[in-house]
């Protein structure tokens, strides 16, 4: 039985350790600061509950020593202590962040110390990044690489035609920061809200523009290889141009905590989303242009008898898989692990990954 410290009970947490739990295979220490976080996780034998303040380092240091594996589902500010007390502990780490300076110090450690770290373990950064990864290696030469995420309201209702299916702060951070992108070969970074493109899915209409954060490091890899590279989320039509109205034109961009306000209170929380993924590939093979798309729509379901969203199961689901190809010894470089390193295959045979599956048997 591997011991586990997951650290952070939000909607991610909870679901990370029911998976990890109902496993069989795993025995998880939960701590979060919050005894009401804490208590809306479902009780297990299997899962022990603990308030810590992650701010104190000696006590984050007596929570995680004598576990194995550490999975850090914290706010991004927490990464780098959090990761240090894993590292101290002779611990394996992951995480979720989507912030790059938090990312950058996780790569400092790992050069450090001889364990395993692998951040950007969720949805995007994450999962997309092996998908992208994985229909590039079939290709003699690169030429564009376009990554397309929503996480949307399956029944909109409003101007927006928008719900919060996750974190507030977060959807603004990835509206409001300039996004990396590849173009033309140069590596820029590109404003947020442009590049509006239009998608048709299942016959369904949606629309996609620039946001931050969902490329990881792939920008790093691929630069020089590949010609344009760029994440976009995917949204319904005309969210695009009433959130440039907000940042823009009224300067919200500048006024952040009055945006955030404004999406806490106005804006409905829905547990009833879904998860759009969209990722073409195109580029030389067998000497002409190809293209190579993966496309998937997933929605929530009840795991242990209880009801989770897609977002929950998705950014779960993925980090879960890769801790456990890590704890099964399937993953056995040390020091820093990238997301495009780990192979798909991998992740689809695995029972936390099969969620990405589709019937597309050439990324099986």
């Amino acid at each position: 039985m591997r011991k586990v410290a997951v650290v952070g009970a939000g909607q991610i947490g909870d679901l990370i350790v029911t998976l990890l739990a109902k496993s069989g295979d795993y025995e998880v220490s939960l701590f979060d600061t919050s005894e009401t976080q804490l208590a809306r996780v479902r009780d297990d034998t299997r899962i022990r509950k603990a308030s810590l303040d992650v701010r104190d380092a000696s006590a984050l240091d007596r929570a995680v020593g004598g576990h194995q594996l550490v999975v850090n589902a914290a706010p991004y500010h927490l990464t780098e202590s959090i990761a240090t007390a894993a590292a101290e502990a002779g611990a394996h780490y992951v995480d979720l962040t989507e912030d790059v300076a938090s990312t950058q110090a996780v790569k400092k450690l790992a050069q450090t110390y001889d364990t395993t770290f692998i951040p950007q373990c969720g949805l995007a950064p994450g999962i997309v990044s092996i998908l992208a990864a994985n229909l590039a290696k079939d290709f003699d030469a690169l030429d564009t690489v376009k990554l397309r995420v929503g996480a949307l309201p399956r029944f909109p209702s409003n101007s927006l035609s928008y719900n919060l299916t996750w974190s507030p702060a977060g959807v603004i951070n990835e509206y409001c920061r300039p996004c990396t992108v590849i173009f033309d070969g140069q590596r820029l970074e590109a404003p947020p809200l442009e590049q509006r493109e239009h998608l048709l899915i299942d016959g369904v209409k949606y629309e996609s523009f620039n946001t931050s954060g969902g490329l990881g490091s792939l920008a790093s890899t691929w630069e020089g290889k590949v010609r344009n590279l760029n994440y976009q989320s995917i949204r319904y039509p005309g969210h695009a141009a009433i959130m440039r109205t907000l940042l823009r034109d009224l300067g919200l961009s500048n006024r952040q905590d009055l945006l955030l306000d404004i999406f806490t209170n106005a804006v409905p929380v829905t547990s009833q989303d879904v998860v759009i993924i969209f990722i073409a590939v195109s580029g030389m093979r067998n000497g002409r242009l190809e293209q190579t798309t993966y496309t998937n729509k997933i929605y929530g379901k009840s795991v242990a008898g209880q009801n989770y969203t897609a977002i929950q199961l998705t950014t779960a689901s993925s980090v879960c898989a890769v801790l456990d190809l890590l704890a099964s010894g399937a993953i056995e470089q040390t020091g820093i692990v990238l997301q495009e390193d780990i192979r798909l295959d991998q992740i689809l045979e695995n029972r936390f990954g099969q969620v990405f599956r589709t019937e597309r048997t050439e990324l099986e």
